[in-house]
């Protein structure tokens, strides 16, 4: 149970040093928390449990802290949606507060969609339990029944008498009481702001220029550091010239970082630190390095070579992690069988802003920085660390981020920056370039997949063997991890929707030479690319419609539970019976999404329609795209369909904002991303040689469509990339009948 902690007004006036007063509130996430101890901004909090916070000031201003962090996606303002409208508060009269990195509240890393499909009903309770406690104040000072009172529009009303009060003034009286234990959630039909589409809080910041980034972050007599790190994962410096960068004016100091750690976790990348007064200081200083590395255990890592071990490994025998029925038996059986390989390289994150982080140590030796993270707990703790010091001694501000999808939730800048604190005993800002990033991030990883199937003289497919191989993210943390394993599998491998008698889903080994990270979706980007192109091949071979093919291998309405068939399935942390796998509203999005492109209607020579969709993240995304190819073979992306079911939604806008960008970011991938290396190095170092979809490629048009649901709420962020790669290569077979396995598709020559 979530549990509300009282303070009187007077301990919150001498814990804040505040000239008003207020009402705190704080819903602890953890069962068992401890007494009371210091919070952001000084508000009064559990000191071992982790809050979200509800401050209601004398002045009649709601205080909300959001301890998740901002790239764009408005969690800054769909979570105090949620608490503002449970406590029916004006949202005029609504002030946000960022919260630091602390374990009190709960997890803050803002990855794997979990904001919202984790949390819904503790902010709820939050706005909820606050609501009741000004409610019984003002009964009390009334000398009538609470249950007679209600709250609208930030006041609390009794009906019979005529009285109102603003939740302002209700402090004193709501601090004299003890905090319910329960309380009721609002009707659905009641709700003001959870389900409408709202500006984002921090929109005017953004549009005028106005929002501070990690990378603009400056304090007093601070250092920018650029550094250069070895070319191959893992290497280290064997001696260094530094003399032609001491001579750059500006440079201040040049340090060579301690060698990287085994596991590499989110530790120091090691190399050579040149410090200076400025930016480009530091950057023509490292330029003026003479670096001689030791490439270690990866300097030979190529790329194309490995392309061909994956390949090999994944077409031999591999581990089973999945069996339903007899497939072998099944494969004997069939009138025919389709087989095909799936391949999709290295992709990295590449966020408009790169990796920005500044550090001081404060007079206590403890450490305090300002980041564009994602997770303010883990740079605590590698900071920590790093600096040998207690995690208590770390505080971590969490800036707006521009752009994350996943690598700042990776802290190795932070503790980069704390480190060269510590040396030089002054604030330091490192700054990654666009090229450090794309050359030194934690890759999403490399993947080929074997897929066979069997079908009867109707054209059904009677069985499937699905065989995945890639570099594990779990390499980074074990260096001893050899291939997928644990939550990877749930990623769009073992929840295989399709109604098939017999499945067997393995996987096969691969070791990691680049750091391995999560990209936005993780593996179902490469999971749904191979399944949903596959189905799409099965289609064809049976000689069947695509969008008809699809809706008949999902089956009748069920619920699929992959633990029926042997699988170790985690449905991404949430129980299934609340998030279930179901196929009457994966169907849904497919007829849906179908109807949206006029599926079945009439095209131009040379144009296609592609369908593809995939359940993630506890959602389910349906694509269609319309594409054509000109005269010169290139690919022409016309139009994409999106239809999600997220569950509830919070702000249909931001959802939809989400669908759109998913499409551009899933395009991209499509199209033109891959990393490749040469010699152990990333070969890609900038949008040139990585590009992403540029306006003059984006399609005439993304069109949304947000399916009505009451179920619990899903992810959003993630869920839309999976089926856009799938939906965009199908489309490309329609119209030219030419079947592609691999991506992107400019390495076919197609962009």
């Amino acid at each position: 149970m979530s549990e509300l902690r009282h303070i009187s007004r007077r301990e919150f006036l001498k814990r804040t040093g505040q000239a008003g007063g207020g009402l705190v509130l704080a819903l602890t996430f953890t069962p068992g928390c401890g007494r009371a101890g210091p919070g952001p901004a000084g508000i009064n909090a559990a000191s071992v449990a982790p809050n979200v916070y509800v401050n209601v000031r004398s002045d009649g201003i709601v205080e909300i802290i959001c301890h998740r962090s901002e790239m764009g996606q408005g969690i800054r303002t769909c979570l105090p949606q949620i608490i503002a409208d449970e406590m029916d508060a004006d949202w005029d009269r609504i002030e946000l507060l960022q919260a630091l990195g602390d374990a009190k509240y709960g997890d803050q890393n803002t990855d794997g969609s979990t904001s919202i499909r984790n949390q819904f009903d503790l902010l709820r309770n939050a706005g909820a339990t606050a609501r009741e406690m000004l409610i019984a104040a003002a009964a009390a000072e009334w000398g009538v029944p609470a249950e007679e009172c209600s709250a609208r529009e930030h006041a609390v009303h009794h009906e019979g008498s005529g009285k109102s009060a603003d939740f302002g003034e209700l402090v004193d009286a709501a601090a004299k009481l003890e905090a319910p234990t329960e309380a009721p959630f609002k009707s659905r039909e009641d709700y003001r702001y959870i389900g409408k589409s709202m500006d984002t809080i921090d929109g005017f910041a953004f549009t005028t220029g106005q929002a501070i980034y990690g990378i603009d972050t400056v304090l007093p007599d601070m250092l920018y550091a650029s550094i250069e790190r070895c070319p191959a994962s893992g290497g280290t410096v064997v001696s260094f010239d530094d003399a032609k960068a001491r001579a750059v004016p500006g440079v201040v100091d040049v340090i060579k970082l301690p060698d990287p750690t085994s596991p590499l976790l989110f530790n120091l990348l090691g190399g050579v630190a040149v410090l200076a007064s400025n930016t480009w200081a530091a950057q023509v200083g490292r330029e003026a390095l003479q670096v001689e590395w030791d490439l270690g255990a990866n300097g030979k890592h190529e790329s194309a070579t490995y392309r061909e071990a994956l390949v090999k490994s994944a077409t031999s025998a591999g581990k089973p992690v999945l069996t339903r029925g007899d497939t072998a038996a099944a494969f004997k059986a069939a009138k025919s069988l389709h087989e095909a390989v799936y391949y999709a390289p290295y992709l990295s994150q590449a966020p408009m802003e790169p990796p920005a982080a500044i550090a001081r140590i404060t007079e206590d030796g403890g450490c305090e920085a300002w980041a564009c993270t994602q997770n303010p707990q883990a740079a605590q703790d590698t900071v920590a660390t790093t600096l040998g010091i207690d995690k208590e001694m770390v505080k971590v501000h969490v800036t707006l981020l521009g752009g994350g999808f996943g690598r700042k939730s990776k802290p190795d800048f932070i503790a980069e920056a704390a480190w060269l604190a510590k040396q030089t005993g002054r604030p330091v800002k490192v700054t990654w370039t666009r090229e450090d990033d794309i050359r030194h991030g934690y890759f999403h990883s490399v993947s080929a997949q074997y897929l066979k199937a069997g079908l009867d003289a109707d054209g059904n497919t009677t069985s499937l063997l699905h065989r995945s191989c890639f570099p594990s993210i779990m390499s980074t943390f074990d260096p001893g991890a050899t291939g997928p394993g644990g939550f990877e599998l749930d990623l769009g491998l073992i929840d295989n929707p399709y109604d098939i008698a017999n499945l067997q889903i393995e996987t096969a080994d691969a070791k990691a030479h680049l750091r391995i990270g999560w990209l936005r979706s993780v593996c179902n980007v490469f999971h749904a690319f191979a399944l949903c192109g596959f189905v799409d091949e099965l289609a064809h071979v049976a000689g069947e419609d695509p969008r008809d093919h699809l809706l008949k291998m999902l089956g009748k309405p069920r619920q699929v539970d992959p633990a029926d068939d042997g699988a170790n399935y985690t449905n991404y942390g949430l129980p299934l019976e609340n998030h279930p796998i179901d196929i009457a509203r994966i169907a849904a999005v497919v007829e849906k999404v179908a109807d949206m492109a006029k599926w079945g209607r009439a095209l131009p020579d040379g144009h296609g329609l592609g369908i593809a969709v995939h359940r993630s993240f506890l959602s389910i995304v349906g694509s269609v795209a319309e594409v054509s190819v000109d005269k010169s073979g290139k690919l022409v992306v016309h139009d994409i369909w999106t239809v999600v079911d997220a569950g509830t939604v919070i702000n249909p806008d931001r959802v939809t904002s989400q669908m759109e960008g998913a499409a551009i970011f899933g395009m991209s991938i499509a199209l033109h991303g891959e990393i490749t290396a040469k010699d152990g190095a990333v070969v890609q170092g900038n949008y040139d040689s990585y590009p992403v979809v540029r306006m003059s490629e984006a399609p005439d048009a993304i069109h949304v469509h947000i399916m009505e649901s009451t179920a619990p709420p899903g992810g959003v962020g993630e869920p839309g990339v999976p089926p856009v790669a799938p939906a965009i290569v199908n489309a490309y077979f329609a119209a030219t009948g030419k079947r592609v396995r691999e991506l992107p598709l400019r390495k076919a020559g197609l962009t």
